[in-house]
Order: C-alpha cells, then structure tokens, then sequence
C-alpha cells in the first residue's frame, strides 16, 4: 500500500455553487405550491436533496495534514491540498496529521551487554510520510509507533555496555552519537511500513539501577584511582630515569649501584606519594 496523491476541488466555489442551487431549490418549491406544479416541486425536491448530499463532500483540510479518501472500503488517493476541498460525497474521509511529532519513553529497566541492570529512556522525534501506509498497514500508527520504540530501545541496550572497558569498544554512556544513530536505524526499519520516519532519537535518561548504583559508582571510583596511579607511577619513573641519565652525562656524582638504588627509592618517594616529604638533610659525607 503505497499513498496515491490525487486532486480536489476548490472547496469555497462549490460552497457557494451549493448555496446557489439550495436556493434555487427553494425558489422552485416557493413557486410551485401555489401553481400547483407537480413538476416543480418535484424538482425542487430533487434538487433540494442533490444540493444536501453536495454538502457531504465538503472538508477541510488544515496546513501539515492529509485526507485518505476510500470508497467502499478501496483506497481512492490521498489529498494533501490547504483549505476547503469537496470530493465525491460517496468518499470516506480519514484526517492523518503530518506534523512532526516526539515523545518521551518510559525508563525501562534491562540488562545491558555485561548483564547489568540499567534504566534507560529514550526521547523520539517521528512524522508520518505516507498516509496510505499509516492508516492502511497497521491498526493503530500512535500506539505502532510508541510499542516498538520500546521495543527497539530494549534491543540496542542489550547490544551495548554500559561503560567502555576496552579501547575502541561503544560504550552506551561514552558514544551518545554512534548509540543514537543504532536506535534511529532500529527504529527506521521497524516503523517502514506503518509510513512513519523517524527524524531523531535520543537516549534521554541512562543510569544504574537503583539496587547497584551504589556498588557501580565503587567500581567507577576504584578504576579512576587505578588509572590516575597508573598514570603518576608512569610519569615518576620517566622522571627518575631522565634525573640519572642526566646525573651521569654531566659528571655531577658517581654512584654505585646501592646508592642508585636508594635513589631511584627516595625519587619515587617523592613523586608518588599524596603528601608532601620532608628532606632529611645529610651534612656529613655521602656514605
């Protein structure tokens, strides 16, 4: 089922050419009962019921909207034209808004790749681009829409972790670009044959859930530690390298391998550790 745009009448000129002949049908009814004249009234009669089912056809159709028309239950073609239109009165008429439209999803609660239970929500901007397919493919294209935004969010948060734990690798928290666009081709996929195109999507609410938040936000503090040290004991031993390298290129002192030794100790002492040292001054020799 595919939208079938068609054209409609002007709706204002055959209100009027309506009006006029309601008149007219009055005016023959008017002239005939005191004449007499069966064949004026029963003209006015006809006429009179012509001009009401001429009425029928009349509708309106507002800016960013679509009237389905069908006949019998067959599709006829879709109407896309602003303002008063009239159609076959025998047309049935179904309004489908084109609008551009969002929501938000409920925070549902599923097991991310690592298996840990997060809630996630996600916000979707969506718009109807065949109306023959919104109204025709599925029963209700709202409730279509809302149940398999669901659904594919449950999917692509099982697909992902919640942290990144390995270089390169699409955390749910880390890659918000590369999340929503996996959400929006889920979506776009589910939604292609209910007519609807899913303009964005976005994860608008990610956390733990509540019954680990606690033990999660631990782990996360003891990785940043982890790393932090890393990264100290890392620039410390560069430091104390550079320091020797130094020391023997200039010729400033001659150690032995003990006295480097205890050294390198105290550099490391000094560079890596959370508080100040205080020197302890040697004014004798060196051994």
């Amino acid at each position: 089922m595919k939208e079938n745009p068609m054209q409609s009448l002007p709706g204002i000129p055959t209100l009027l050419g309506l009006i006029g002949s309601s008149l007219l049908s009055a005016g023959l009814f008017v002239t005939g009962v005191p004449a007499h004249s069966a064949a004026m009234i029963v003209g006015a009669a006809v006429l009179g019921m012509l001009t009401i089912f001429g009425f029928v056809g009349l509708y309106m159709v507002e800016p960013n909207q679509a009237a389905v028309l069908s006949l019998f239950g067959r599709y006829v073609g879709t109407v896309k034209d602003n303002g008063l239109r009239w159609s076959n009165p025998f047309y049935a008429k179904k309004k489908v808004s084109l609008r551009v439209r969002n929501f938000e999803s409920g925070k549902l609660k599923v097991n991310e790749l690592d298996g840990s239970p997060i809630e996630i929500a996600a916000v979707i901007v969506w718009q109807v681009v065949d109306s023959a397919e919104a109204v025709y493919n599925v029963d209700d294209y709202e409730s279509f829409v809302h149940i398999q935004t669901e659904s594919a969010l449950r999917t692509m948060a099982t697909s992902y972790p919640y942290d990144q734990h390995e270089e390169g690798q699409i955390a749910l928290r880390s890659h918000a670009a590369e999340i929503s666009q996996h959400l929006k081709d889920e979506l776009a996929e589910r939604l292609a044959d209910a007519g609807v195109q899913v303009i964005d999507a976005r994860i608008s609410h990610l956390a733990y859930a509540p019954e680990i938040a606690q033990a999660m936000l631990q782990r996360q503090q003891a990785n940043a530690i982890i790393a932090a040290r890393t990264r100290i004991v890392a620039g410390a031993v560069g430091m104390v390298e550079m320091a020797l390298a130094e020391l023997q290129k200039n010729g400033v002192v001659q150690l032995d391998e003990e006295r480097k030794a205890q050294m390198v100790s105290n550099l490391l002492v000094v560079l890596c550790g959370e508080r100040a040292t205080q020197p302890i001054v040697n004014a004798g020799t060196l051994y």
